[in-house]
């Protein structure tokens, strides 16, 4: 793809980042409904506005690392679910299991948008198919990394919900202590680049295996 400038390349990522942290979250506010917590929809959370789910730090995070990041968790009151643990294990799995969806389905547009070049204009070429190449492809890198991403077991991530669910009790509540120095060890995680040598293969394995590179 021809060279982008950082400006055309935050313009280009936003659509595709709206779209995978919208989702996420509308994920997780359908399942915590349906499960009988309706705390989201009524905050006004199951909403495809993308203003009402984004983080302003785990956006900026995606904007710099182009592949982690995170959304504003919607809210889910586990007082109102039957079984709290087991049931916050799936509302949890709901989010990354969208993103997988919709890292599927850009990858499909990727390849739909890679039709051989000859039948276009260079100029449709150049101004139309790039951009819409290099969409499809970060759709496909955001989707997974906000799963991957998720799927850490560190509070407040995603992660931390599933693995609480598939804990016994007791270890459950042991685990739950770490909570409140959650978002410290996940910055650290991040600062020190822990990240980049446990998180950031995996994605590239799955995006590159997505788009056939």
């Amino acid at each position: 793809m021809a060279e982008i400038s950082t400006l055309q390349r935050i313009v280009l990522l936003a659509i595709p980042l709206l779209v995978a942290v919208t989702f996420h979250e509308l994920a997780h506010g359908y399942a915590a409904n349906r499960f009988g917590d309706p705390t989201a929809r009524l905050a006004g959370r199951l909403t495809f506005n993308p203003i009402k789910h984004l983080d302003l730090v785990g956006t900026l995070v995606f904007i710099i690392t182009g592949m982690i990041g995170w959304a504003k968790p919607v809210p889910v009151d586990p007082y109102n679910l039957r079984n709290p643990r087991k049931d916050m294990m799936w509302i949890a799995l709901a989010g990354p299991a969208a993103n997988i969806v919709l890292a599927i389905i850009f990858s499909l547009i990727f390849k739909v948008l890679y039709l051989p070049s000859g039948l276009f204009s260079p100029f449709t070429v150049e101004k139309i198919l790039f951009p819409l190449r290099f969409m499809a492809a970060a759709g496909v890198t955001l989707n997974l990394g906000l799963a991957v991403f998720n799927a850490l077991p560190v509070p407040p991530l995603d992660g931390s919900n599933i693995l609480m669910g598939l804990l016994s009790e007791k270890h459950a509540a042991a685990y739950s202590k770490i909570g409140p120095y959650g978002f410290i060890i996940l910055i650290a995680l991040i600062f020190f680049r822990v990240t980049d040598y446990i998180i950031v293969p995996v994605i590239v394995v799955l995006r590159d295996l997505l788009l056939g590179q």
